[in-house]
């Protein structure tokens, strides 16, 4: 049935639709099946999205009509597809008539992605008017609150070296907690990988207190606040409270040196939404597991990383991993840059959609996946900034020197970024920067072909 006569409306202007405020943008890259037409399968995918049914109704009335969602432009050469949602379509909770990102996923891309006239549909940006952006949590912490710990400015506080310990998996809670205090006698932060957990050889409460007690006495040893992640992931929001609770009474006095770990991705909008709001004074850094089945540029059905980034700042994510831009082991591009801006800037152009935030807090951009020194200082050159979180396992772990030397290595490598030096001169005095050009010797070769010449190292 050919519904383009209520679900689509290509005389609406999308600067008037958004001057208006009263409709949330949705653009998609869409293709139909085989011998269907491109504006009947967009208006089927708005009808599915909303109002609409497959034969006509006999309850339907005129208010039903006025929330339809409404396909506004299509560019059938480039796939494009652009709907607009009236906002009274998206559920709200009842006790505190907050929105949802769990109802906007629900409507955008829910039964529309099975439909048989659709070949694929994924969403690659979209755009909230003030009266809905209000709505959603936004971050109660950001990486100000991680700077002050770091007695740093709160300001553009910089740089924070992190890593992930390795091996991932397969560490019992005392070796788990000695490679913390490793790492932590020249680095900044440690996350807990999405695995890691309460695995039967690595109960949470016998490894917790142990990390806590690394992280004061790497304390003690540098003079210098540490930072940790702890994953808090579970099925049960009880559980997830639970464990919150134990780990911060467990670091005491250091409990505003923890972050809590979520797997948004896998776990859903509940979790994000269940840490942010139990735990309202504690980073919340949205690990994004799994989103690869649904953000990759090989799947053409769900949405993009981008989305996925904006969706996290709405739910009130401190900081989410944005991948390595093209940099690191991960899919990227460089021009990943955009989701990076999008995140921490009040006002960010999308693909499609410019997002003023209205001042809801930023959303840190965190940085894993491959990274070593080595590649940093074109990654920070692409970037254009530096205030942001890197979590390098390998790049840390992997370090000829250990990873103390590893961390120290990262932060050289900002340096050399800022100084805008040529990184393997910058080497020659700078020692743990130079010693990871011997351990990640395939990036070395690769980036600085002649860094063995220069810095007098054998081949």
């Amino acid at each position: 049935m050919d519904q383009s006569n209520r679900y689509a409306d290509l005389s609406l202007d999308e600067q008037t639709l958004i001057d208006e405020g009263n409709h949330v943008l949705c653009a998609y890259i869409m293709k139909p099946k085989a011998g269907y037409e491109f504006l009947a399968t967009a208006a089927h995918f708005a009808a599915e999205s909303s109002t609409g049914t497959n034969v006509d109704v006999s309850t339907t009335d005129s208010f039903t009509r006025s929330v339809d969602a409404i396909v506004y432009e299509v560019d059938e050469e480039f796939e494009v597809m652009k709907i607009a949602y009236p906002v009274e379509l998206f559920d709200r909770n009842m006790i505190d008539g907050r929105a949802m990102i769990a109802s906007f996923l629900t409507l955008t891309i829910g039964n529309n992605q099975g439909m048989g006239d659709v070949e694929y549909a994924k969403m690659h940006d979209f755009y909230f008017p003030p009266n809905y952006l209000r709505l959603y949590d936004g971050p109660s912490t950001t990486i100000s609150d991680l700077w002050q710990v770091l007695g740093r400015p709160v300001n553009d506080g910089g740089f924070i070296v992190g890593t992930i310990v390795k091996p991932k998996l397969g560490l019992r809670p005392q070796p788990f907690a000695n490679a913390c205090y490793d790492f932590w006698l020249g680095g900044d932060f440690i996350k807990n990988d999405e695995p890691q957990g309460n695995q039967v050889f690595a109960p949470l409460k016998e490894t917790i207190v142990a990390v806590a007690d690394s992280m004061r006495r790497a304390q003690d040893e540098t003079g210098e606040a540490k930072l940790f992640s702890a994953n808090i992931t579970a099925d049960d929001y009880h559980e997830m409270i639970a464990r919150g609770e134990f780990i911060l009474e467990t670091f005491a006095e250091n409990a505003d040196h923890v972050a809590f770990l979520v797997d948004g991705y896998v776990c859903g909008p509940q979790s994000i939404t269940t840490a942010r709001r139990t735990f309202p004074n504690q980073y919340l850094h949205y690990h994004r597991a799994g989103h690869g089945a649904v953000t990759s540029p090989q799947t053409q059905r769900g949405y993009t990383a981008f989305v996925l980034s904006k969706m996290a700042r709405l739910q009130g994510a401190s900081g989410i991993h944005t991948g390595t831009m093209g940099f690191g082991k991960m899919e990227g591009e460089r021009g990943d840059t955009d989701m990076a801006y999008m995140i921490a800037d009040d006002i960010a152009k999308g693909p499609f959609y410019r997002q003023e935030w209205l001042g809801m807090k930023p959303t840190t951009p965190i940085i894993s996946g491959g990274m070593n020194a080595l590649r940093i200082p074109g990654f920070f050159e692409n970037l254009g900034h530096s205030n942001l979180i890197l979590t390098a396992g390998g790049g840390s772990y992997g370090h000829i020197d250990g990873p103390a030397a590893g961390a120290k290595s990262l932060r050289q490598a900002e340096q050399c970024w800022k100084a805008g030096a040529d990184p393997v001169d910058f080497a020659k005095d700078h020692p743990e920067f130079a010693r990871a050009f011997e351990s990640f010797e395939a990036d070395a070769d690769a980036l600085y072909p002649n860094w063995r010449n220069k810095l007098g190292k054998a081949a």
